[in-house]
C-alpha cells in the first residue's frame, strides 16, 4: 500500500492508530502519516484486556516540530526490495548477548520526557536508559551487553510472581537475524532507529497470530503457550521461556512514527514462492530482533504476571545506539556472509571465516 499523503483526517488517524496499537492488521500495512503538528496518536487513552495506557503528554526532544516522526538523516532512498535468492545458508545471525540493567516505570519510546508513567520495565543493554534518553544519551552511557558497542536500550515488560519480580540471569539472547531470502541485502540499523514490538493491549488472538509470534511461553515440555503455563516443572533447569520476533523491512525515511510501528513492516511471501521479501513501501532490510528471554520461575505459576498484564500483552522496545562500525561489522560478516555467529561474530562451525570482533568483544 503506498503512503497517503498527511491531509487525512484527524478522526480518521486516530481510528487507524488504536487499531495497530492492539495489533489489528498487523504492521506490514499503513494509513500514512497524519497532519504535520498532529498529536492524534498520543492523544487517546484506551483500555484492552484490562490493560490502560494512559495518554503520552510530551514529545521526544529529536522529535523537531512534535508531530511524532523523527525524520532519518539521510534517508535512505532509490531502494527496491531485492527479490535474489542467493546461494542458501541455513543461518545468518549474530547474538548480542546483553543482562538486566534495571528495571524502571519508564519508556523513552512511549512516554518521552515522562518518568513513571509507563508500567514496570526491564532494561537490558544500555545501563542509562530511562524516561528521558535520546540517541545522544544512550551513546553516552554504559552496556551490559558483552560487545561494548552495543549502546542500544532493549526492554520489556517486568515479569512478577506475586509482588516479587523475576529478572533474567546473566547475559539474554538476541538475535540479529536476516528476516529476508536475500540475506545478502540487509543492511545495519540506523542510529537512532526505534520501535515496538507487539502491544500490552493485544488481545490473546492478536498475540497467538502476531507475525512475530515464534513459540509462545514455554516451560519443560509445554510450548506454544498464549498465556503462562499453570504449572512448569520444579527442577532446577526448568525456566519460563519466550521467543519473539521483531519486523525487519523498513521505510528509510522515519527513525520512529507515532505508533512506533509504521515506519517498520514484517517480510511478506512473494508470490509464486517460498521467498520472503520486503513489501514496496518498506523496501529497506534490516536485522531482524529476535528475543529470547528465560525467566528463572517454575512450579506453581498461578501468580506470575507481567506488569502489562497477562501472557498475551508481552511486548518488547528496541533503541538503536550501536557504534556504527562495529554493527557493520557483524552484519556483514555474520548475516551477509550467511554464518551462525556468537556475540565476536565466531562462526565455530566454520573457523576458517574468522571473527569480526577480537577477544574484547571490539574492531580489531
Amino acid at each position: 500500500m503506498s503512503r497517503r499523503s498527511k491531509g487525512l483526517s484527524v478522526t480518521l488517524i486516530t481510528s487507524a492508530l488504536l487499531l495497530t496499537s492492539i495489533g489489528v492488521g498487523g504492521v506490514a500495512t499503513s494509513v500514512g502519516p497524519p497532519a504535520p503538528h498532529s498529536s492524534a496518536a498520543q492523544s487517546f487513552a484506551a483500555t484492552h484486556s484490562g490493560h490502560t495506557m494512559a495518554a503520552s503528554t510530551a514529545n521526544s526532544p529529536e522529535d523537531p516540530d512534535g508531530d511524532g516522526y523523527i525524520p532519518a538523516n539521510p534517508p535512505v532512498t532509490g531502494v527496491t526490495p531485492s527479490t535474489q535468492d542467493p546461494p542458501h545458508r541455513y543461518f545468518h545471525e549474530f547474538q548480542a548477548n546483553c543482562a538486566v540493567t534495571h528495571t524502571k516505570p519508564d519508556d523513552p519510546i512511549v512516554y518521552p520526557q515522562q518518568p513513571g508513567k509507563s508500567h514496570d520495565h526491564t532494561f537490558m543493554g544500555n545501563t542509562t536508559t530511562d524516561a528521558n534518553s535520546t540517541t545522544a544519551s544512550l551513546e553516552a552511557g554504559g552496556t551490559t551487553c558483552k560487545a561494548p558497542g552495543d549502546l542500544s536500550g532493549y526492554w520489556m515488560p517486568t515479569l512478577y510472581d506475586g509482588d516479587q519480580q523475576i529478572l533474567p540471569v546473566g547475559p539474554q539472547v538476541i538475535y540479529y537475524k536476516a528476516g529476508v531470502t536475500d540475506y545478502t541485502s540487509v543492511r545495519p540499523f540506523p542510529k537512532g532507529l526505534r520501535f515496538v514490538v507487539g502491544s500490552p493491549m493485544q488481545s490473546a488472538d492478536e498475540f497467538r497470530n502476531h507475525p512475530g509470534f515464534v513459540e509462545g511461553w514455554e516451560c519443560g515440555d509445554s510450548y506454544f503457550n498464549t498465556e503462562f503455563p499453570a504449572t512448569c516443572p520444579d527442577r532446577a533447569d526448568v525456566q519460563l521461556n519466550i521467543r519473539f520476533q521483531a519486523p525487519s523491512c523498513w521505510d528509510g525515511t522515519y527513525l520512529d512514527t507515532p505508533d512506533h510501528k509504521s515506519h517498520m513492516a514484517y517480510p511478506v511471501v512473494k508470490p509464486g514462492t517460498n521467498d520472503n521479501v520486503c513489501p514496496a513501501d518498506h523496501p529497506v532490510a534490516l536485522p531482524m530482533i529476535e528475543f529470547k528471554m528465560a525467566f528463572p520461575v517454575n512450579g506453581d505459576m498461578s501468580k506470575v504476571r507481567l506488569a502489562s498484564g497477562t501472557g498475551h500483552s508481552f511486548h518488547y522496545d528496541f533503541f538503536n545506539a550501536w557504534d556504527d562500525a562495529t554493527l557493520k561489522a557483524l552484519v556483514d560478516h555474520c548475516v551477509v556472509g550467511g554464518l551462525q555467529c556468537d556475540a565476536r561474530g565466531y562462526d565455530e562451525t566454520h573457523p576458517e571465516a574468522g571473527a569480526a570482533l577480537d577477544e574484547n568483544y571490539e574492531l580489531p
